[in-house]
């Protein structure tokens, strides 16, 4: 595989509703799309930073610069053949993970589709569908919280996550295992909005019987999540802490979490993502995929990712209609609680032509030597 060139794509699409977290609302995503064009096919990548680092330090404007600037001279030059190539030339460039991820999805798309075989294939997949979880934000009310969760158990999502924060956690929490009982799968997400001392408040959550608490505490304190889960009962989930197959082998290793949450763009890619799987299998450390608001591109890389063996929880993998009322591909429709795992080249899914036309804000092309 040559490839001729890349084209960055910003694209903006409403959200159905707006999205809270301990970090911030968000009514819009601001996405930027990768089109890696070859001699004989092409592929599409999606990063999923955020328009402000106020979830990391990573934000669109940054991850475009980084990528026209500094990654694709790097792929040029180093006549990037095939996805595996791409985390070893963009090594010598430190951080940027979500803006890693985006370049290697899209290279590996182009090889993929060029080579017949599907994303889900090449990563190992074992299962055609995936078990679908959905997170819901934090409300203005438990009330409406609570509609939330009835209109979403009602559309068949197997796992209800609700995001929390301090001031918002054991009232909402109670509320929901008061109206829909203990059968419903139930966890919770901090963002790392607590610290150490917050346990005895975190205490609390154990007697709802929940499958796990996600990133209670700052992403670089492993040694405070580990003294959170001799503190606690509620299994310790980390996210943001997991940023590679190394960091996931020492926080296993320490005690600092029993499951663990993996998410491509945060650890720099769907190849790396796989290692973190294996690292976690061979630990017996269940793991699930997360998600970060993605397009129908972004989420039909996650659910081949999910469709991994190791994956024994539903992740944030859910329909298109939770976040978009049109996704920039064919949308991905719940059915029995379960997404299926696209079955086509490469991602097996390519964005509409006439949505991306009406969506994306801003293109730029970039050559690569002939």
């Amino acid at each position: 595989m040559k490839i001729e060139g890349v084209e960055l794509l910003r694209v903006h699409l409403p959200l159905v509703s707006s999205f809270e977290t301990s970090s911030g609302s968000q009514s819009e995503k601001d996405a930027l799309v990768v089109r890696v064009v070859a001699d004989d096919s092409e592929g599409w990548g999606e990063c999923v930073a955020m328009a402000q680092p106020v979830y990391t330090s990573e934000y669109v404007d940054g991850a475009h610069e980084v990528i026209r600037r500094f990654m694709l001279p790097r792929i040029a030059a180093g006549r990037c053949t095939s996805g595996a190539m791409v985390a070893p030339l963009l090594a010598a460039l430190k951080g940027h993970r979500m803006a890693k991820t985006a370049v290697e999805m899209a290279v590996l798309d182009a090889e993929l589709r060029a080579a017949g075989r599907s994303f889900a294939s090449y990563l190992g997949a074992e299962r055609t569908s995936v078990p679908s979880g959905v997170s819901i934000g934090i409300t203005a009310s438990v009330a409406e919280l609570l509609d939330q969760v009835a209109r979403y158990l009602e559309a068949g999502y197997l796992r209800i996550k609700l995001k929390v924060k301090p001031g918002w956690d054991v009232e909402p929490v109670r509320a929901v295992r008061e109206r829909f009982g203990d059968e419903i799968l139930l966890q919770v997400d901090a963002n790392a909005a607590y610290t150490l001392g917050d346990a005895g408040q975190l205490a609390r959550l154990d007697p709802f019987g929940l499958l796990l608490i996600e990133q209670p505490l700052a992403e670089d304190d492993m040694g405070g999540h580990a003294e959170l889960a001799r503190l606690i009962r509620t299994p310790v989930c980390l996210d943001e802490s997991i940023t590679s197959a190394r960091v996931a082998a020492d926080a296993i290793a320490l005690g600092a979490c029993s499951i663990v949450n993996i998410k491509a763009g945060r650890v720099g890619g769907y190849i790396e993502a796989r290692r973190v799987h294996d690292v976690c299998s061979a630990s017996g450390v269940p793991v699930w995929c997360g998600g970060m608001l993605e397009t129908g591109l972004g989420r039909a890389a996650n659910v081949a990712l999910a469709a991994l063996p190791g994956f024994s929880l539903p992740g944030d993998t859910s329909g298109s209609d939770r976040y978009f009322e049109t996704d920039l591909t064919p949308p991905f429709v719940l059915t029995s609680g379960h997404l299926p795992v696209p079955t086509g080249p490469g991602l097996g899914v390519e964005p509409l032509e006439d949505v991306m036309k009406e969506v994306t804000v801003s293109s730029e092309w970039v050559s690569f030597p002939g």
